[in-house]
């Protein structure tokens, strides 16, 4: 199979933000959706399922699993600096270093109660800023030049769980689980 087609099951984030309160509603409701979607698509799976690699070389499903909510955490961290302290200097963090760290040996229901009341707020939040709070300015060392704006995350953490589900889901169908 592509290897590219394992890395991007739906397509790699293209930067697409929505354009008004509809398109923003609609990303809001697929973010206020990922907690339950990703617990369906984990239901049933043993332990060494969950410790099986989406594709060779990648993260564990567990491993998915508990990035999902740290990389959501910092997606609140980051709406809130945006909404508070004017253009905000993301800070980045090593994403593979993240899902070595002790906790990810937990089971994933943690990371997804926690995800659940992550999402609650995050959903909150987006769904009551208006459009000049969602032109508030970041910035990303790994995005140098680039405009972002609260936009520009909205877009980009709906696409990040759909993304990492689709690694789940694809692997269990090419698996027969």
């Amino acid at each position: 199979m592509d290897i590219e087609k394992l890395k991007y099951p739906i397509g790699k984030y293209d930067g697409a933000r929505p354009k008004n309160a509809a398109e923003r509603a609609l990303l809001i409701e697929q973010l206020r959706k990922l907690p339950g979607e990703l617990r369906a698509a984990i239901a049933g799976l043993s332990e060494a399922q969950l410790d099986t690699p989406y594709r060779e070389g990648g993260w564990t499903v567990r491993q998915l699993v508990h990035h999902i909510a740290d990389s959501h955490m910092n997606a609140l961290v980051r709406t809130k600096f945006a909404l508070t302290e004017g253009t905000h200097a993301i800070k980045a963090y090593n994403q593979t270093d993240w899902v070595n760290t002790p906790d990810a040996t937990l089971a994933p229901e943690v990371s997804l109660k926690f995800l659940e009341a992550l999402h609650e707020k995050l959903t909150h939040i987006l769904s009551n800023l208006s459009d000049t709070q969602y032109a508030s300015e970041l910035t990303h060392p790994e995005r140098p030049g680039q405009e972002l704006d609260l936009n520009w995350l909205l877009g980009l953490y709906s696409w990040h769980g759909r993304h990492h589900t689709a690694h789940i889901t694809r692997l269990r169908e090419r698996m027969g689980w």
